[in-house]
């Protein structure tokens, strides 16, 4: 709790209007549930009413139509959810950031590093790699050769960004990602696999965020690029020559394999599949646990899901759609027969 603002001083930063005491102060953000004095939360509907009542909150961030649900003070707004991001980011103001270069990082002759740049232990920075403004490289980062960072940039520890990648402006990526690692590419060759250079690139563009442990492929020949303002979870897979749209968010343990493009402003839940050579258009939602076998050309809400069973049941199930071609040829005999004994009956 580094810093504490009033309710209305909350407002004149970030907007928003102030319903009851205004002057009350918040330290903290919290949810409804466990919120206690100095803390506000945030509802998005009135589904949350009974918690509500009993919320121990100093002030709440709701929409206009359900202020009536709690004498609290509270802040008006139409998208409480965003407007809650931006509170526990004005609450919560990241680390002041040391300039200058660690004494026990590697840094190559070759490489322009601002003097606005934080450079972290351990951290290696290879030849010819340039640096925007203001760019925060975490402890232990490998930056290989000919790599260029956009301004306001920051890798948090133990990131490794590979040889020509180029990461845009804004971008934040967090421990254990790797940009521009060799993509799976094999030819076989008298029943042996000979690896094919991949020489292609990855392209982050500006406001892109990579989770933690998150590997994009380089491309084969063409370039892998993120689009502006792609959010990627933890344990994300973006393999080589892929195209991710703009603005596309992409939830933990995904995998995407090579040559697939994803539309703008797409969502992909957590687990979700999505096979090479595929094309999703924009606006496109797949569910959790989904495989996208096929391209998607129109706009809507994919799922592929089967409900979980007791492992006894899912067999009795298996068994059955193996035999599914079987009682559908079976179905269409009996509509036969159904037929012709309907004719029959006209007849006579």
């Amino acid at each position: 709790m580094s810093v504490q603002y009033t309710l209305n001083q909350i407002a004149s930063a970030l907007g928003g209007v102030v319903e009851g005491d205004g002057d009350v102060v918040i330290q903290r953000v919290s949810s409804v549930k466990n919120a206690q004095a100095g803390a506000i939360t945030f509802i998005n509907d009135s589904k949350y009413q009974k918690a509500l009542a009993v919320c121990g909150a100093s002030a709440v961030v709701l929409r206009e139509e359900h202020a009536h649900l709690t004498a609290l003070p509270k802040l008006l707004v139409n998208n409480p959810y965003a407007y809650f991001a931006k509170v526990s980011a004005y609450l919560n103001p990241p680390a002041a950031v040391i300039t200058g270069v660690h004494t026990s990082a590697v840094v190559h002759e070759s490489a322009k590093i601002p003097a606005s740049c934080s450079i972290g232990a351990l951290a290696i920075i290879g030849a010819n790699v340039v640096l925007g403004e203001n760019v925060v490289i975490g402890s232990a980062c490998v930056i290989e050769q000919d790599v260029i960072i956009g301004d306001d940039s920051r890798l948090e520890p133990h990131v490794v960004i590979k040889h020509h990648c180029e990461i845009g402006r804004h971008c934040h990526l967090f421990s254990g990602a790797v940009i521009g690692s060799d993509g799976f590419g094999y030819a076989e060759e008298s029943g042996k696999w000979l690896k094919i250079p991949q020489v292609g690139r990855v392209i982050l563009h500006d406001d892109v965020d990579v989770g933690a442990n998150t590997t994009i492929d380089r491309g084969a020949i063409d370039d892998t690029i993120i689009e502006q303002g792609v959010k990627l979870d933890n344990l994300v897979q973006i393999g080589h020559n892929c195209i991710i749209g703009a603005h596309t968010v992409i939830a933990g343990c995904v995998g995407v394999a090579g040559s697939a493009v994803i539309g703008k402003r797409c969502r992909v839940g957590g687990a979700a599949m999505i096979l090479g050579h595929l094309e999703i258009a924009d606006h496109v939602t797949v569910s959790p646990g989904s495989m996208i076998t096929r391209s998607l050309t129109v706009a809507d809400t994919y799922t592929a899901l089967m409900p979980f069973q007791t492992h006894k049941a899912w067999l009795s199930t298996a068994a059955k759609i193996r035999h599914l071609d079987d009682y559908a040829d079976r179905i269409k005999l009996l509509e036969l027969e159904l037929a012709t004994i309907k004719a029959a009956q006209k007849i006579t």
